[in-house]
């Protein structure tokens, strides 16, 4: 295919009539927008709260098990009676 052949063929295309839209396309791109967006929304909304709820069982845990402070040696036992 050359330039010309190109050229008339993209003239046809372009003299052509736009395909007939839908007349309900428009409301129902908009309601199936609006859909992700609300869903979008409520799932990042689950992920805050599961990433606040992770970091306050995990600071409750830190506090309760004290993860820094090193146990109590229990290799020899207590010396007594000295």
């Amino acid at each position: 295919m050359n330039q010309n052949e190109r050229q008339a063929a993209a003239r046809r295309i372009m003299e052509r009539t736009p395909p007939v839209v839908p007349p309900g396309l428009c409301g129902d791109a908009v309601r199936r927008g609006g859909r992700m967006l609300r869903r979008r929304r409520a799932a990042l909304r689950l992920m805050w709260l599961l990433m606040f709820a992770a970091s306050v069982a995990f600071l409750v845990w830190a506090l309760m098990a004290r993860p820094w402070v090193e146990p109590p040696s229990e290799v020899t036992p207590p010396i007594t009676g000295w």
